[in-house]
């Protein structure tokens, strides 16, 4: 399932990346492709602890 998701840069120099549609889901990571990354993972761990 895609989501939609925002991404802009920190206050620490890293990127920060939130899923509108689930408010608590907010990952980061040092470059965009690796906040892409870790938002897909976290977005998947958000949805098993749901089920």
């Amino acid at each position: 399932m895609k989501r939609q998701v925002i991404i802009y840069p920190g206050e620490d120099g890293y990127w920060v990346v939130e899923c509108p549609s689930l408010p608590a889901c907010i990952s980061q990571g040092k470059t965009k492709e690796e906040a892409v990354v870790n938002i897909k993972e976290a977005l998947e761990l958000y949805i098993e602890v749901l089920k």
